[in-house]
């Protein structure tokens, strides 16, 4: 059974509950001790420091004060907390944009690598202009939504530049969709050829054709992070959750090397895309 939920609060809410909890492990106290000191409930406590709820500033500084937290170290976990009640940037441009999408492109801001496997479908940050521009529009979104939406893509792809890497395992049939019409999608795929130029990206294709393999349950990501344990994402046709439990995280991330080890050698990627450019040229 999958250990899974839609998220309930900013990614930086995790961020500072990982903080706090190490600073009590550091001073070598218990939950239920710190409860007592405080006057907090050990399951609120137990909540802060999973990321689930958000202690106000003042009550992080006075859990830091009991344990004796100071300098540099009060200071950063202080700046966490004041950062986790701050809106981010997707909810500037789009004050009514769902929570799970902006709770996705927090997480996604904040990775260090990102592996994703969609068998139908370009990952999003891969996307060119008019191939999103088709998605987004797909469900008949007002104009005035899909051009937002569509700047809200765009501007993800600068996340690219600050991975370490990314990985993205694309079935097939996903280069032979005609999102968009042939013109987009001939776009689509020059922009692909165009990005695995990057030394931080690795883009991978699994032909049409392979046995069974994990991926054909459906699209996911795996996110990784510096200080947080890694988490997976997916997405469904209205909606999307996260998996955190680490065993479930392990299990997709065994996945996709199962996937990728069927999938093509660069050059033969290569000659794929060119040889479905040419018959869209057709």
């Amino acid at each position: 059974m999958r250990s899974w939920r839609h998220p309930s609060h900013p990614p930086r809410a995790r961020a500072l509950g990982a903080a706090l909890r190490a600073a009590r492990e550091s001073r070598d106290i218990g939950l239920r001790e710190l409860s007592r000191i405080e006057g907090i409930s050990h399951a609120m406590l137990s909540l802060w420091e999973k990321g689930t709820r958000l202690p106000k500033v003042k009550e992080v500084a006075a859990i830091l004060g009991c344990l004796s937290i100071i300098g540099d170290e009060r200071d950063r976990i202080l700046e966490l907390a004041e950062h986790a009640h701050e809106p981010n940037w997707l909810e500037k441009v789009m004050p009514n944009a769902p929570q799970d999408l902006t709770s996705y492109i927090e997480y996604e801001r904040t990775a260090t690598e990102i592996t994703v496997w969609h068998p139908l479908l370009i990952p999003g940050l891969l996307q060119s202009g008019d191939y999103a521009r088709a998605a987004i529009a797909s469900d008949r979104r007002n104009r005035e939504e899909v051009d937002k939406r569509l700047l809200v893509r765009m501007a993800r792809r600068e996340v690219l530049g600050s991975l370490s890497r990314f990985q993205a395992l694309i079935g097939e049939a996903a280069l032979r969709q005609r999102v968009g019409g042939p013109t987009a999608m001939i776009d689509q795929l020059e922009h692909l050829l165009t990005t695995t130029e990057r030394a931080n990206v690795d883009i991978r294709v699994v032909p049409n054709g392979t046995d069974f393999h994990p991926g054909l349950g459906g699209a996911f990501t795996l996110l990784d992070f510096d200080t947080l344990r890694p988490i997976v994402h997916y997405e469904h046709y209205r909606g999307a959750a996260y998996i955190y439990d680490e065993d479930q995280v392990a299990d997709y991330r065994k996945a996709a090397k199962s996937i990728a080890s069927l999938a093509l050698s660069e050059r033969d990627i290569h000659s794929l895309i060119r040889e479905v450019i040419a018959e869209l040229e057709t």
